[in-house]
């Protein structure tokens, strides 16, 4: 039996557990939920998938999603 376990490395660092996949170029919120386009407002916090690696190990699989910060200049092409 192999054991999934996926995170969030922000750009600092720090690193946050989450239960789903993401893909490259996805705009995520601090948490990890895909945000859904047009965005309402470029007043949030929004990051991008940038890389992805994996590290697997006996009975281990884990997956790291790199991300990037979005800048708010960037977010306003987003919006309605």
């Amino acid at each position: 039996m192999t054991l999934t376990y996926r995170y969030l490395v922000f750009p600092d660092g720090d690193e946050l557990e989450i239960e789903h996949e993401l893909k490259i170029d996805q705009m995520v919120d601090m948490n990890g939920v895909g945000l859904h386009l047009p965005l309402k407002s470029a007043k949030i916090i929004a990051y991008r998938v940038a890389k992805i690696h994996k590290r697997e190990s006996r009975g281990e699989d884990n997956r790291y999603f790199h991300l990037e910060l979005i800048p708010a200049y960037e977010l306003e092409g987003f919006l309605r």
